[in-house]
């Protein structure tokens, strides 16, 4: 019985400095940070060939809500253009729920997923049976839904001022009805960027 005392206090003497520095991580927030951040996009199965993401450039921007006043909870809203020769340029739209674990000295992890919507231009020229007969189709675009899901960190550290939040991430977009054969697709972003936090007036202070 001792021992199992012993061995709980020292289990919570270990966490004290993680609680201490989980509640400096959340005492400030601001909402509608402006989200920035570079992009790179692939079509591959998750966590395979990331050095092909890097021939394909893009750009996001984005903003985030806070569900309980502090930086571990948000909502985000983001829109990310990028350029793919080899599967069309496209443009995806998204809001996710984020989790971010505070790991001491303004250090935090993400974990993020939700819902969108992709909207790309076909490479090259497609073609369709009708009648009979091949048909050329149209350089057009298509629109299909989308389930983001990512993982990240990044560094936070609060001010009176104006201030930025530097971050990284990974996120695999499963693209549902990509064609007649393929139902599902996973596509993938690397993601670098920074949240900037100007001084607006609807600070939130817990």
């Amino acid at each position: 019985m001792k021992k199992t005392l012993i061995l709980i206090l020292l289990l919570a003497g270990s966490l004290l400095p993680e609680v201490s520095a989980q509640a400096d991580f959340q005492k400030d927030w601001r909402n509608f940070p402006i989200v920035v951040s570079l992009q790179f996009h692939a079509i591959s199965m998750p966590f395979r060939n990331m050095g092909s993401n890097f021939k394909n450039f893009g750009l996001g921007i984005g903003t985030e809500v806070s569900h309980n006043g502090s930086q571990n909870w948000v909502q985000q809203f983001e829109v990310v253009w990028f350029k793919n020769k080899a599967s069309g340029n496209g443009i995806h739209l998204s809001t996710q729920v984020a989790w971010r674990p505070g790991f001491g000295s303004g250090v935090f992890g993400e974990l993020k997923a939700g819902i969108g919507y992709l909207i790309a231009k076909r490479p090259g020229d497609a073609w369709a049976m009708k009648d009979g007969q091949w048909e050329k189709l149209s350089h057009g675009r298509k629109g299909k839904l989308t389930i983001p899901i990512g993982i990240g960190g990044g560094y936070y550290s609060y001010s009176d001022n104006t201030f930025v939040s530097p971050f990284v991430g990974y996120q695999v977009l499963f693209v549902s009805k990509y064609n007649a054969s393929i139902p599902i697709m996973p596509q993938s972003l690397v993601q670098f960027g920074g949240r900037i936090h100007p001084n607006y007036s609807n600070t939130i202070v817990d």
